[in-house]
């Protein structure tokens, strides 16, 4: 028989030792948005009632990008198999704006095609990867389908987190729930930078096996969908279809000359240039941009 005493004292340890530990979180909302931020220190995902996006048509200039993430992402909302995807290439061309506005996109055509909006964004900071597993746990056992989008990811010397994306990716005894799909941008194919690199290769007993430990994080993205600076006649284009979407009522050869010289002044052309000229230029006339 045990003892009474022995007893009673493990229910007070236990008694104590629950109210020790964290309560625990609460189960997210999720037909408060469509989209939402991951925060750690809760943990919990914080809902975005409207979506900092820009429309599908307004980006020009990228669209074999275009069709093959709106393709994924599709067949991934549809419970089909899907690549998660790494977005690289030059600054301002488009990289996150195309994944908010696929998320959009496809959510709209299910909508119109008399299907459920199932599918939700989630932004991780880069800062927060480590915290992935958590977030996998808080979505893994909904029936929703989660793109969880980090922006501008990429590791520095020394930095190790990366270890527990590439876990989340494919690694792991439980692995990447079915319902999650990793999108992320970058301006590095391979997310390290090349001097780290390098650096892996002279100082590494075995150089080879060092670099391909950390190039293989990029391996885990199956769709790479690469973003190359823009010709003249497409950043015209971009400008142009800004103006035309927004109602802005400009002189086209005044137009033409102010965006080309608006580049020149930064020293590249890009969309985001490209919709920086056009705030000006709606600025100019008096005009507000809304959607």
């Amino acid at each position: 028989m045990s003892d009474p005493l022995s007893h009673a004292l493990l229910e007070r340890i236990a008694t104590a030792l629950e109210r020790l530990a964290p309560p625990a979180p609460p189960a997210p909302d999720f037909a408060a948005a469509d989209a939402y931020v991951w925060n750690p220190a809760g943990p919990r995902l914080d809902a975005v009632p409207r979506v900092n996006r820009v429309e599908m048509v307004l980006l020009k200039g990228i669209d074999r990008a275009r069709d093959t993430l709106i393709e994924n992402t599709r067949r991934f909302a549809e419970g089909l198999p899907a690549n998660n995807a790494l977005l690289w290439g030059s600054r301002g061309m488009g990289k996150s704006s195309l994944v908010k506005a696929a998320h959009a996109t496809v959510n709209r055509q299910r909508v119109a095609s008399g299907l459920s909006a199932n599918l939700k964004l989630v932004e991780i900071h880069r800062e927060d990867i480590e915290s992935l597993p958590d977030l996998m746990a808080m979505v893994r056992t909904t029936d929703l389908r989660f793109i969880v989008f980090c922006d501008d990811l990429s590791f520095d010397h020394d930095d190790t987190s990366y270890k527990s994306l590439k876990a989340v990716l494919e690694g792991g005894i439980e692995g990447r729930p079915d319902n999650v799909i990793f999108y992320a941008t970058s301006n590095r194919r391979h997310l390290l930078p090349r001097d780290m690199m390098e650096n892996e290769r002279s100082t590494a007993i075995n150089p080879g096996e060092a670099v391909e430990e950390k190039v293989s994080l990029s391996d885990r993205f199956g769709l790479w969908l690469g973003f190359h600076k823009c010709s003249q006649d497409e950043y015209l284009a971009m400008v142009q279809g800004y103006a035309e979407h927004f109602g802005l009522k400009a002189d086209a050869d005044t137009m033409r000359a102010e965006a080309l010289e608006w580049a020149t002044t930064r020293g590249s052309r890009s969309g985001r240039v490209a919709w920086q000229f056009v705030q000006d230029l709606a600025g100019r006339l008096g005009v507000r941009l809304e959607a």
